[in-house]
């Protein structure tokens, strides 16, 4: 048997979601990337507290769709697995410039690149290879990728505010790994860095989210 793998390109379309409007009012925008198993519909509501005037959030969907149990009923989606990883980000890449450029933002306006659970590492990544400039990161109860270096963020600007999210009693989160992904976070964004644990499991919060402007 001689088995061959080929790569093609092609032109593929995907979903994104939105949330209130993009007006001369707007503040803040917000970049979210929900975590393994969430629908970008589904996900946004979390943000649904924040001042609709002020508050335009964008929330990308994950391209591999699956059924999240054997009764075929509710549908969740993953942004990577180890299977042919370095492609999938790139094909992230191209969709979060299309979902960007589709969205027409204003220069001045404060963008809020958030990610939650396996969303860090595409956000990471992504702001990693764009240099894509933002007023606050929010890593959210997520791991960020073993590559990234101090230079991939040295483009920051003085006032770009980085929150590193987490619940202390996280189900995949132990002590050792607390504190080796807050040492890395400290490594990586220095005196930027705010650091907000609470008490809860591997949830999304919404009142740290309310906080943040």
């Amino acid at each position: 048997m001689n088995s061959t793998e080929k790569e093609i390109s092609y032109v593929s379309k995907n979903s994104y979601s939105t949330l209130n409007t993009l007006t001369k009012k707007t503040k803040n925008v917000w970049f979210v990337c929900h975590g393994m198993g969430y629908l970008s519909r589904y996900f946004i509501k979390y943000f649904s507290q924040l001042t609709a005037e002020e508050n335009y959030i964008i929330a990308p969907q994950a391209q591999s769709k699956y059924y999240q149990s054997k009764n075929f009923k509710h549908v969740g989606a993953s942004w990577l697995t180890k299977e042919n990883t370095a492609l999938e980000t790139q094909n992230i890449y191209a969709y979060f410039d299309a979902v960007l450029k589709a969205e027409h933002l204003p220069e001045n306006i404060n963008l809020i690149f958030f990610g939650y659970s396996q969303g860090v590492s595409v956000a990471t990544r992504y702001l990693a290879k764009n240099k894509l400039k933002c007023a606050q990161l929010v890593l959210h109860s997520g791991g960020i990728p073993k590559e990234l270096t101090v230079d991939d963020f040295s483009y920051f600007d003085e006032s770009t505010q980085v929150n590193l999210i987490y619940g202390t009693e996280d189900e995949y989160l132990n002590a050792s790994r607390i504190e080796e992904e807050t040492n890395k976070a400290e490594a990586l964004f220095g005196n930027r860095l705010q650091i907000l644990p609470f008490k809860g499991k591997h949830v999304v919060n919404v009142n740290i989210i309310n906080s943040l402007v």
